[in-house]
């Protein structure tokens, strides 16, 4: 069953094209990457996916339903982390996932045990109980992935869950995604620019610039099929329009 279905997404602001009539798949259980340079639409397509606003025309289905009809049941089976997602100074990680599964499930034991699986994802050892002014950007991150995945969704959104990190940070929040996905099936969307690493993680991806989907299926047969290493080099030969004979 398809998770996610974009059907000829559009969004202007203004009248800036945004988004210029995207369409892409994901399956039930995929980790399934939007990947582009900076400024190509991935953010607007996350926003858009996670009912936070409305396209300019388009539809988008979660599960089989249409968002808009249904707007306020799915965003109950989703759960969305923002490139630019911050941190509360004053209180420490523990305390700030405690008040995450609290809001989602109440003082009851299911929020119990999802504190627990937050604290076991975010892998900060006795730092968890520090105030969260003191944490690395890495720290920061991880606990917001992990806030993510602790209520157990259907759907996890992560626009540029590494962006900014360092090589240790970020090999962690990839191994986060991967290992939550395998073992909960649990399906991912994760948006990038680091092409590379999305290799990684994404079984398939979607590529995006100006707006426009340039590509999309499974890594593999991408790369085979236009004779590219990388994605990487798959995305800068599509770019130029360049042909694989």
């Amino acid at each position: 069953m398809e998770a996610v279905e974009v059907i000829d997404l559009k969004k202007f602001f203004g009248n800036f094209p945004a988004l210029k009539g995207i369409s892409f798949e994901v399956e039930e259980g995929e980790i399934f990457g939007l990947i582009g340079p900076n400024g190509a639409g991935k953010t607007t397509t996350f926003r858009i996916i996670a009912g936070l606003i409305p396209p300019t025309s388009g539809e988008v289905k979660i599960l089989g339903k249409s968002l808009h009809e249904n707007l306020s049941e799915l965003r109950r089976v989703m759960s969305y982390l923002p490139e630019d997602a911050g941190a509360y100074k004053n209180i420490t990680g523990y305390e700030f996932l405690q008040m995450v599964s609290e809001i989602y499930f109440g003082k009851t034991r299911e929020a119990e045990e999802a504190l627990e699986l937050g604290v076991r994802l975010a892998d900060l050892g006795d730092r968890v109980y520090s105030k969260m002014k003191t944490y690395s950007k890495g720290m920061k991150r991880r606990i917001q992935v992990a806030r993510v995945f602790m209520v157990k969704p259907k759907i996890a959104i992560l626009d540029e869950p590494t962006s900014g990190l360092d090589v240790i940070h970020a090999t962690k929040v990839r191994n986060m995604i991967k290992d939550f996905a395998q073992k909960y099936g649990t399906t991912v969307l994760v948006s990038s620019h680091n092409m590379l690493e999305v290799e990684y993680v994404c079984q398939k991806v979607a590529l995006i610039n100006k707006g426009e989907i340039l590509a999309k299926g499974v890594v593999k047969e991408l790369l085979e099929e236009h004779g590219a290493k990388n994605l990487e080099e798959l995305f800068l030969k599509l770019v130029r329009g360049e042909k694989h004979d």
